[in-house]
């Protein structure tokens, strides 16, 4: 089964963060990566650009609305995912939660739909 584990936290884009923090937090995710990679259940994920690059498209009465920004004003953003392969809802949460965005955001787990051939 097939998981998309979407990473939520709060943009800094107003607070300069220190270059050594920037290095760890990376060292951190190359870690769990790595850590997925060599499980096998990692199939792919990336980080997101900030929100306030974000295009909203919505089609109503046939016409195309095109916004600047993200579809909702939230707390936390959607900053990245990673799709991933585990045999259970158990197993993809125990990988969200080894995640460092686990400790300083919020992990959304969740399935895939299965693709019908």
């Amino acid at each position: 089964m097939q998981y998309m584990l979407l990473i939520y936290g709060t943009e800094t884009t107003t607070t300069p963060v220190p270059k050594e923090a920037i290095t760890q937090m990376s060292a951190g995710y190359a870690a769990y990566t790595q850590a997925m990679k060599k499980a096998g259940v990692w199939l792919g994920g990336e980080r997101l650009k900030p929100t306030q690059l974000a295009t909203s498209v919505r089609v109503s009465d046939g016409k195309t609305n095109v916004l600047d920004g993200p579809y909702a004003d939230t707390k936390e953003q959607l900053g990245g995912y990673y799709l991933i392969e585990a045999p259970d809802m158990d197993a993809a949460i125990a990988w969200a939660a080894r995640c460092p965005a686990a400790s300083t955001g919020t992990m959304e787990v969740r399935p895939i739909w299965p693709t019908e051939m």
